[in-house]
This record gives C-alpha cells, structure tokens and sequence, in this order.
C-alpha cells in the first residue's frame, strides 16, 4: 500500500494481530478509502485528516469490536465532509457498514430554530440508528473521546461547547451503556477545560499525595492478599484512585473537602465465581472495620447498564478509608466495557445470551424514542439525558421482587411511571413497606413500593403532579397524558396562563397588535392555529417562561411601529438626554433609577414620583410590581421605551462570583482592556463560603454590549459566574 502507508502502520499491525486475513484485507481497503476521500484536509492541528479516523478504528480495536465497526469509525465522516455518498460506501463496504456510517453523520444543514433544536435532532437521529444497531453509539464514543483528546487545537468557545455537549450528553450514554474508562475520560477532559482552575487544583493534589498512595495502596493490596488467598483461588487484586471529574463532584457540588471524600482511594478484588465475591466480603470485613451505610451488592440488583460488583468502604489501621470492589471475571468486562464486552471475541448478534443482554441493556432507548413520538418534543431527549442520567441512583422494589432503578430524589409517581405510563396515569396512592406514604414521598434504596390504582374511567393525572416529580420521564408522560386526554381544559388552563404572564409583564397590547403578536407567536412554535397554541401551553409541550423573552421583543417591535396612534390622543411627549421617550406627558423630567441601571435593550417601565419627574426602571427590577394593575396607585406607572437613536454610553454593574485567592481585580482589568471597556469602579465582598463577591460599573451603550463583556468575564480564571447587578455592594 502506497498512499497514507505512514498513517497505516501501527493500525495494520493491529488489525493483524486482531482479524482474520480476509477481514483485516476489507479494513486496509476501508482506510485507503478514507485517505483518498479525506485527501488534502487538514485538521485544527493542521495535521492530514486521516489521524482522525485512524484513532477512532484504534479505540475501537481496544474495545474488542468486530471488523465492520472498524471500517465504519475510518468510514465516519466521509459522508458528512467529503463528496462520497451512502450509496457508495454500501456498494463498496455493504449495507451494514452504510447504515453504521449513515447513523453516526450528523443532519445535514436543516434550517432549524437553534443550536439547541439542532443537537436535539442530532441526538434523536443518533439514538434511532443506535436501537437498529448498537454499533452506532459505541463509534460515536470512540469518535468523540478522540476528539477530546485534540481539542485544544479548536477555538476557545468551541472547546466550551463540545466540553459542555460532551459532559451532559456523551458522558452520561457512556455511563448508562457501561463504558466506564470512556465515561471518566470524557469527563475529566470536559472539566479540564470547563473548569480548567479547579481541575489542576485536583491534579496537583492528587500530585502531592502520589508516594504516600502508592505506598498505601501496595501495603493494603499485600495484606489483602495474604487473607484472600487462603480463601479463594486466583485472586486479582488491583489498586486504583477515583477520577478527577468524581473527586470534582463531590468537593464543588457536595461541598466537601479532598480529605472528606472516603472512596479517592479503591481496592478491586477479581475472582471466579460469585461464591467467591461474598467469601472474599467476609475477609475484608474481617480485616477492616466497614462504614456504616457505605455496603452495596451490586451482584444481587445489578445497574440498569448491567454492572454488577459488591462496593463496601472499611477503614484501614492508618486511618485511612478506602473503597473495595468484589467481582468476577464475566462482571469486570462488563464493568470496563459495559455494552460493547458482549461484541468481544467476535461473539455479535450470533450469541443468543449476549443478543438478550444487549436488548436489556437499551431498553431506555426504545423507552426514550417511545416517550419523545408520544410528548412530540424532541427537547425531552436531551433533558432526560442530562438530568436523569447523571444523578446517583437508588433501587426499589415492586411488591413481586422487580428492581426499579431511580435517580435520588424520585418520589412514588416517578416510581409508578418508570414501572408503565398506564400504571402512572391510573394511580391514586402507594405504599412504602406496606404503609401508605403521601404522593411527595422519596424512594429510598431498598424500599418495597406498591402503587395503588382506579379503573375509574376518566381517571388520570393531576396538574399538580408536574411540580412533584424529578424524572423526565414522568414529567412527558404526564404532560403526554393531558395532551391527548384534556385538549379543551388546556386551551382554558394556557389561555388563562398566556393572558397572566402578559399581564404581569405590563403587556396590553390593543386589539389589532394583539392579533398580529399571536400571529408570530403561531409561527415561531411551529403550531396551526391560535387554540394549538394555548393548549400546548396548558399541558407543558411549550413552557411560557422560555418564549416571554421573544413576546416581549415582539410586542415592543409592535408597539414602537405604531407611536402615531397614542399620539392622537396623547399629543405630548418627552424625549430624555438618555434616549428614553414618554409618550403623553410634554417637558418631563426623566432620570434611570440606580436600582436597577437600564441601559438600551432593557425592557423599561416608567414611575411617576412626586415632584421627581419619572424614574425609569428595568421592568423585572424588585422594585416593580410583577402585576400593574394590582399595584398601588397604578396610575403612575407608565410605559416609556428606548429611542431608536439612542447613541449614549451608560454606567451598567455586574457581580462576579469568585474562587477566593484564584481572581485577581489585575485579571479582570485585563479581560475588560482586551475589549476597550472603561472601569468607573469596582468593590469586592468575601463570603462565608470561602467565595468572593466582585461588583464592577463600566460604560455600556447596550445590552448586547454589556453581554458581551459577561461573556468575556465567564473566561477568566476563578470566575464561577456573572450575572448583572442594580447597584454597587
């Protein structure tokens, strides 16, 4: 082979170690495939395209995979960024490697809402493929983990937001799949550059500790040794230390210290058979004095991505606490490679226990794919992912012994829907250990939960259950249920809501503007008519506080196209030095109130003070009634709005969260100078909780502007947050 021979030579030394003759001869033709169609690209590196690929069909030669993934993950992105098409990798690779190929492209350019939609889509279309064939995801992984791995080379807000997509998205599948060293790379690596201060903060005690941990962790693995080996046969113990990403966690989301977190340090005992996992418990517990509530037996009720151990926390005669986790051989594939173990030795689909594994193991696929064609939202995905795949687990019983697994914190009704939406939309009560608990009630790990149900036709859900529960699942099979059950009540319950939140956001458009205004809306939530819209609206397919801010920029559009017609009646008006116009009142004295600060783009409302003129202010400042109408003296509210020739700088304030000892004010000075801002001043306050509080005032000319520098803010090392603020400290 001639062309790319240099890229080839340490995958074909692998492929022949790996395949046999005919398919390491497909694989080698794959790859001479990919480099001529990649011929030419580079990478951000500035590296021959073709690594990429390369390094992804290695992952996968790692994970056992058989020789179609491989062509596949070389394959990958020929479709998506080179002129080759599906139609000619099938008719030279075969349908099974198109479809692998064609599953992990992404959509093409589809004119859709937002980046978020566009993800969403992805996400779907990446998880269709993945429930034909499970193939797809595990290249997806291996594709993204090589990209993590080279992401330095790609702009800075770029880097943020695959860091982001991957440690809400990629880590958790990787995660419920099973892949456990993808899993943790992934995150590590997100952190790394999500929060690059705190992860070297982590490293470099880590760091700091590395001879007394090794010294620990070989005392501990030869005393282990020593008693386990007189009980059972072929023991192997290993010594490991717990991720960044898991140490991360529970020091900045648990708030604890890097001496509190008892499981840093852990003990891995591989045995034959499960007799010898519960004999080589006894040793341990034998030796160590065990922490209460730190045991579980993860062989007897495995993981929903079939991981199976025994986990106990002892403390050792230095003190010092440690993790110890007792498997076989069979558990510990699948603790490494979760779903993609049963692929190894080229078991595949012919292998009827691993075919049955493997359907087990993506059932939540298929529940998840069900759920978003139910609810039509295809947001429901990406939530479910991100907020019910990353909490810590808890396992409860049904009355006949099935295990449920939850994330902390689900109540009952999370339990009833996780069980069947039927059982969910029919259920009237429970019980815990056979006593009646009320709806609110959390699931413990353990707990033996009966759910109590009518036959009662037209029974179903309540409203009020939606501020109940903690899983998404529940949350879209509740609001599917109202969807298709209670349309009429819906078009009241968002009538009602729709007409509130206009009022409470001083939005009274006349009769002819409000027409127009439900037009655009109607548009923009892609539904078909005005009754769609209200009813999507009363059983949550659209949440009204996610589109306000587009209503209120559509209203003021409409407003501001149509000042003649307040002028009629109105005559006067005022037109202030800060470019804030008074429609109605002549020659009026007009000052922005310091509690809140506007500044052009603010949504603005106007108080008419005794003897002040009018003070103008933000229209979500505290100080400004959430409902006018209701308000006292709601005569002297008044609406005013920003001069389209506006031009003037403003004094705007924004408060930042810091990592105390980790920000400079030289830091911040020098990230506002990159962008040519001026400082009037800046105030610092600590906190209790070892952070620290920085108000700064600049020159802004508009919110867009001010945004900008918030973004710029985010960057610096140490800032946890900003966010805008009405006054100094």
């Amino acid at each position: 082979m001639e062309n790319g021979a240099e890229y080839y030579e340490e995958l074909g030394r692998l492929v022949k170690e790996t395949y046999a003759a005919e398919e390491a001869e497909k694989i080698e033709q794959a790859f001479v495939f990919a480099f001529n169609a990649h011929n030419g690209q580079l990478r951000k590196s500035g590296e021959a395209y073709i690594i990429h690929p390369v390094a992804v069909a290695k992952i996968l030669i790692g994970f056992g995979m058989d020789y179609q993934s491989v062509i596949a993950a070389l394959l990958h992105d020929v479709v998506e960024d080179t002129p080759v098409t599906s139609e000619e990798v099938k008719k030279k690779f075969g349908e099974t490697v198109a479809l692998l190929v064609e599953g992990v492209t992404k959509l093409g350019k589809v004119p859709l809402a937002s980046r978020e939609e566009q993800q969403a889509e992805n996400l779907r279309k990446l998880l269709l493929a993945m429930s034909e064939d499970i193939r797809v995801i595990i290249i997806k992984l291996a594709d993204r983990l090589h990209n993590m791995r080279t992401l330095k080379y790609v702009p800075e807000q770029k880097r943020r937001d695959t860091a982001k997509e991957t440690i809400e998205i990629y880590a958790p599948i990787a995660h419920r799949l099973g892949i456990r060293p993808v899993k943790e790379e992934l995150e590590d690596l997100a952190i790394s550059y999500l929060d690059p201060v705190a992860y070297e903060e982590i490293k470099r005690a880590l760091a700091e500790q590395e001879p007394q941990r090794k010294e620990f962790l070989d005392s501990i693995k030869s005393k282990i040794a020593a008693r386990v080996n007189t009980v059972v046969k072929d023991a192997t113990i290993e010594g490991r230390i717990k991720s960044v990403h898991g140490i991360y966690r529970k020091m900045y989301m648990q708030g604890k210290t890097f001496e509190e977190i008892y499981d840093i340090y852990a003990v891995r005992l591989i045995v034959n058979t499960v007799s010898d996992c519960y004999n080589c418990l006894g040793v341990i517990h034998d030796m160590y004095k065990p922490i209460q509530g730190r045991f579980k037996d993860y062989i007897s009720t495995p993981k929903p991505n079939m991981y199976q151990s025994l986990h106990t926390t002892v403390i050792g005669s230095e003190g010092i606490p440690f993790e110890v986790q007792i498997r076989t051989v069979e558990m510990h594939k699948t603790a490494e490679y979760g779903i993609a173990a049963h692929w190894k030795y080229k078991l595949g689909y012919k292998d009827a226990e691993s075919n049955k594994r493997i359907e087990k193991g993506i059932g939540w696929v298929h529940d998840l794919l069900e759920a978003q064609s139910e609810s039509g939202d295809v947001s429901d995905i990406v939530n479910t992912i991100k907020h019910d795949f990353v909490s810590d687990e808890v396992f409860v019983f049904t009355p006949k012994g099935d295990v449920i697994c939850l994330p902390v914190g689900a109540t009952v009704i999370d339990f009833a829907y996780a069980i069947h939406s039927a059982v969910g939309n029919k259920m009237t009560g429970a019980k815990v250990d056979k006593h009646i608990v009320p709806l609110t009630h959390v699931v413990k790990t353990g707990e033996i939960v009966e759910v109590l149900t009518s036959s009662q036709p037209g029974k179903g859900p309540s409203r009020d259950w939606l501020k109940i529960v903690t899983t998404s699942e529940a949350r879209t099979k509740i609001r599917t249920w109202f969807k298709k059950e209670r349309r009429e009540e819906n078009i009241v319950e968002g009538k009602q809501e729709f007409e509130r939140e206009l009022r409470r956001n001083n939005i009274t458009p006349d009769e002819e503007q409000a027409a127009a205004l439900m037009q655009i809306i109607i548009e923009k939530q892609r539904v078909a008519t005005e009754d769609d819209f209200y009813a999507a609206l009363g059983y949550g397919g659209i949440i009204l506080s996610k589109i306000m801010p587009m209503i209120k920029e559509e209203y003021n559009k409409l407003a501001r196209t149509a000042p003649e017609k307040e002028v009629k009646y109105k005559q006067a008006r005022t037109v202030s030095s800060e470019g804030v116009v008074v429609d109605g009142i002549g020659n009026c004295l007009v000052k922005l109130s310091r509690c809140c600060n506007p500044i052009p783009g603010d949504e603005i409302i106007g108080f008419i003070t005794r003897g002040h003129g009018d003070s103008v202010h933000k229209r979500d400042c505290p100080n400004v009634p959430s409902v006018i109408n209701t308000a006292p003296e709601p005569d002297r509210w008044i609406r005013v709005y920003w001069s389209e020739d506006t031009k003037k700088d403003f004094s705007a304030s924004m408060l930042l969260t810091c990592l105390a000892g980790k920000t400079t004010m030289n830091d911040i000075f020098s990230a506002l100078n990159t962008i040519h801002v001026t400082v009037y001043s800046i105030n610092t306050r600590d906190t209790k909780d070892g952070r620290v509080l920085v108000n700064v005032t600049v020159n802004a000319n508009s919110v867009e502007h001010l945004k900008s520098m918030m973004a710029r803010l985010t960057k610096v090392s140490g800032v946890l947050s900003v966010d805008r603020s009405g006054a100094d400290l």
